[in-house]
Formats: C-alpha cells, structure tokens, sequence
C-alpha cells in the first residue's frame, strides 16, 4: 500500500515501507534507545533486537482516513527514564516525516518490548 502526495507538479507515491524505514532510522539517533523490537509476540517473554537492517519490521504505519499512525516497537536501555525517552522518539520521528517527506503524522504510538543493558 502507499501513500499519495499531491504536488504542484504531480503526484508522488511513497510506499509504507520506506516511511517505516525512515522513521526507524530517526528513531535509532535518539538517546537511551538499544534497537527496534519486532512487532510479533514476545517469544518466553525476551523481545528479538532486529538490527539495522531491518528497522522497517518494528514499525507499523496505518493510514486512516488523511491521518497517518506510527507505531514504534522499541527496546530501551536500563536507567533511562522511559518517559522521556518515549517523548524524545515521539517528536524525532513526527519532525523528520514532516521535514524529509512531507507527511503530517497525527500520532506516534510506543510500545516499549523490553530493557536491556547497553553495551
């Protein structure tokens, strides 16, 4: 599915797949953040760290009606403060789609998957 834009020249078509990788990629420049999680059940309750590659697996884009929805799915890192954190990611993410494609994302959902200690 993908994602239309109307411009004085024409029209252009982003496909969900590259909004999710960029907005996995803003994401991973924030603070206190140790890698996207995937969105698929936790297996005995320990969270899959996805590496760089697949950024695109811990987010989900829905578009509903001309509102956009991000839905990260991230592992912290121990002893940051996950508000914070969560609040850091929400405006990243918002800015650089507004600023790099165009998009007005109305809501940028986190889902916390697990804490781990950073290396």
């Amino acid at each position: 599915m993908t994602i239309q834009l109307d411009t004085d020249f024409g029209k252009v078509s982003i496909s969900e797949e590259v909004i999710a990788v960029i907005a996995g990629s803003a994401a991973m420049e924030c603070y206190g953040l140790v890698g996207m999680a995937s969105r698929k059940q936790l297996k005995d309750g320990i969270a899959e760290l996805l590496g760089r590659e697949n950024l695109s697996r811990g987010v989900e884009v829905r578009q509903e009606q001309d509102a956009l929805h991000i839905d990260l799915y991230i592992i912290l890192s121990y002893g940051t403060k996950i508000s914070e954190v969560a609040h850091n990611i929400q405006v990243k993410v918002k800015y650089v789609l507004n600023e790099v494609v165009g998009l007005t994302v109305n809501e940028v959902n986190i889902f916390v998957q697990d804490v781990r200690v950073s290396s």
